[in-house]
């Protein structure tokens, strides 16, 4: 069976440079989508999965430090290589302490970057695929239910609610991430890896099966929400999100 090609996003404001690694990059076999500022980097995490994303520093708006920075923030555990035009070793210190995970200076062959992002990548193949950060405590309270992460159980005032391996999974992918809409495709990466076959339409009768178990009125979701356009939020206080109104009747998003 042929590997899901890794997927790369560079975020860099000269088109020249990204036009160049879009060449050659795809033709090392990866999947490349590249943006010119910071602006986009957010949506397109939550809409795609990328194995790596390449931060110029100096971009216009946002700069990548403290795009950088606010991704590690919100728990984002993408590996991070950034892109300086500074000779400053100090830049490099502050790029690390910010999160990034590698730091490559301007001007640079193609190949020593496809190097470092080969190494990132090697790296989390070997640790295990980026599925977000684990939530502090090993369990997560929402509503009248307890999700047991380690013990993998989902209780309600004392009793054990049943669940598949497939429910448990989407589940803990949401709850990892609090407060954060999630798009299918990241939805389907985090809960049950990078090749596994869902489609769009599984994803979203996991989600109906899921608030058939823990919505009080599966109609009106208060625990998963859906985001128009993009995907799912978990909401464990239950209140109600601007961006993310209240399902249809059916259930379907």
């Amino acid at each position: 069976m042929t590997a899901t090609p890794s997927r790369i996003l560079i975020a860099d404001d000269e088109a020249d440079l990204r036009a160049l690694l879009q060449r050659y990059l795809s033709d090392q076999g990866l999947v490349v989508r590249s943006v010119e500022d910071a602006q986009p980097v957010e949506r397109l995490l939550a809409r795609e999965r990328f194995d790596v994303l390449v931060l110029d520093v100096m971009m216009p708006g946002e700069d990548g430090l403290a795009l950088c920075r606010r991704l590690r923030a919100q728990g984002e555990t993408i590996p991070i290589l950034m892109l300086t035009a500074r000779g400053d070793p100090i830049d490099r210190i502050v790029g690390l302490e910010m999160g990034a995970d590698d730091y490559l200076p301007k001007p640079f062959t193609p190949r020593e970057l496809l190097a470092r992002l080969q190494a990132l990548i090697r790296r989390q193949h070997m640790l295990g695929a980026h599925a977000g950060p684990p939530t502090e405590a090993d369990s997560v309270r929402f509503g009248a239910f307890t999700l047991h992460r380690q013990q993998r159980r989902l209780e309600r005032d004392g009793d054990d609610v049943p669940l598949s391996t497939v429910e448990f999974n989407l589940l803990q992918a949401l709850a990892q991430h609090p407060n954060r809409p999630l798009g299918r495709d990241r939805l389907m990466v985090l809960a049950h890896g990078h090749d596994h076959a869902a489609t769009d339409r599984s994803i979203d009768v996991q989600v109906m099966r899921l608030r058939k178990l823990i919505e009080a009125d599966p109609t009106q979701p208060r625990h998963i929400q859906t985001v128009w356009g993009l995907g799912y939020v978990f909401v464990p206080d239950g209140q109600l999100q601007g961006r993310a109104p209240a399902q249809p009747a059916d259930g379907t998003a």
